[in-house]
């Protein structure tokens, strides 16, 4: 362990939800609900299905959480939740049945424990993007999902929201407004099918239950946001330009995204879509975009070219009372062998290294907290929030190399 502090206790066996709380859940949730006319379509789930089962949905926003709570309405829950969300608020979280974990950290204790919730006949929520969306698609699913369904043993049921990412990207945060959103919640896989279903058979069947596109959801039903704004941000995500091909060198201000570089100009249309000012359009849809650069990155991980490395603000959260940021930066590297983090904290040197076998990806920030764009490595004690401190870098190609380096190997 790094630094003599006290560590959260992922191993806390979960609660049933407090029945008294659960009004207070629902008053929290449905607000939400109502101002976005939300539909949940579940026409596909037995009628009146009880927990316990688990719940696997997608996740763009905050907002995910209190449709989650309305489409399980009136079950109650054990919900997966990253340690981060437990910040000032554990023992409300542990009494309404938040279960801790460390992003993209392996962790005996969460198996243990979610297999624990089912005692408790809840519906066992997990989020297994494990991060809000950047662009609003599907983002890569853990292979060990396969063999936590067979190990818990109970039915499965995909929820798939839509409207939440072009509401709230996870690159601008707030409310644009958009009604109605829409969801789908399916029975997908029984209980009976937990057991005779192959690993590779269960994974695939959840891919393709998650998967989704929430700016072509937008264009198909025509819904307009006319928001000044709506392109600011947009450059975390889209950080290379298509018709020169610098990088970091991207910014946006109301509707227009521009390469400071080159010169040239998209404008973000009401619909989610990109327009050229002059000259051609590379990509009017932004996960296109997005892809090519991912395209780029995977040929950087192929030529063996791919590194990173800068020094880093290193902020700590080994429980959740709050941050605790090194008084000396850090160095952070990030190349073919995957991360590794140096730095000191209470007078001793330590190291600590991701390899990529390890990491199928990672959790960034934007802006976090108004600090800085950030990557946060997590053990199953710590979790550093690495702020770097160079000009030109982008947290999303980092994610990016992180994807590719891990399927490549």
């Amino acid at each position: 362990m790094i630094g003599n502090y006290k560590r959260f206790d992922v191993a806390r066996k979960p609660n049933r939800q407090w029945a008294v709380l659960r009004p207070v859940v629902w008053l929290l949730s449905y607000p939400k609900v109502w101002m976005h006319r939300t539909k949940v379509d579940k026409s596909k789930l037995p009628k009146g299905m009880k927990g316990p089962y688990f719940l696997l949905c997608n996740h763009n926003s905050f907002m995910d959480f209190m449709i989650t709570t309305a489409a399980i309405f009136p079950n109650h829950a054990n919900y997966i939740v990253a340690i981060d969300g437990f910040i000032g608020i554990e023992g409300l979280l542990r009494a309404v049945g938040g279960i801790g974990n460390r992003k993209f950290a392996k962790s005996v204790s969460l198996v243990k424990n979610m297999l624990l919730a089912r005692k408790n006949k809840s519906v066992i929520v997990l989020y297994p993007e494990a991060r809000y969306s950047l662009c609003g698609t599907s983002a890569v699913l853990p292979a060990s999902l396969g063999k936590m369904v067979q190990k818990m043993n109970i039915p499965v049921v995909s929820l798939l929201m839509h409207g939440h990412h072009v509401n709230s990207p996870f690159w601008h945060v707030g409310s644009r407004g958009v009604k109605p959103v829409e969801a789908e919640m399916q029975l997908l896989i029984t209980q009976e099918e937990t057991q005779s279903l192959s690993m590779d058979e269960i994974n695939a069947r959840i891919k393709t239950a998650l998967t989704y596109d929430d700016f072509a959801w937008q264009l198909a039903r025509g819904i307009r946001i006319k928001t000044k704004d709506r392109a600011e941000g947009l450059e975390k995500v889209l950080y290379q330009c298509p018709a020169c091909k610098v990088e970091y060198k991207m910014s946006a201000k109301g509707t227009i995204l521009r390469c400071d570089a080159c010169g040239k100009e998209w404008e973000m249309t009401e619909l989610g879509e990109l327009a050229a000012r002059s000259g051609e359009t590379e990509f009017s849809h932004i996960p296109d975009w997005y892809e090519w650069e991912r395209a780029n990155v995977r040929r950087e991980v192929q030529d063996g070219s791919y590194h990173f490395e800068s020094e880093v603000r290193i902020e700590s959260l080994p429980n959740a009372k709050g941050f605790i940021t090194f008084p000396e930066p850090g160095h952070l590297t990030h190349d073919m062998t995957g991360f590794t983090l140096r730095g000191v904290c209470e007078g001793e040197p330590f190291t600590e290294q991701w390899t990529v076998p390890s990491l199928y990806s990672c959790h960034i920030e934007y802006n976090y907290k108004g600090r800085g764009d950030c990557v946060d490595l997590n053990t199953n004690d710590d979790t550093f929030y690495c702020f770097p401190l160079c000009e030109g870098f982008s947290v999303t190609k980092m994610a990016l190399a992180t994807e590719e380096l891990h399927f490549a190997r």
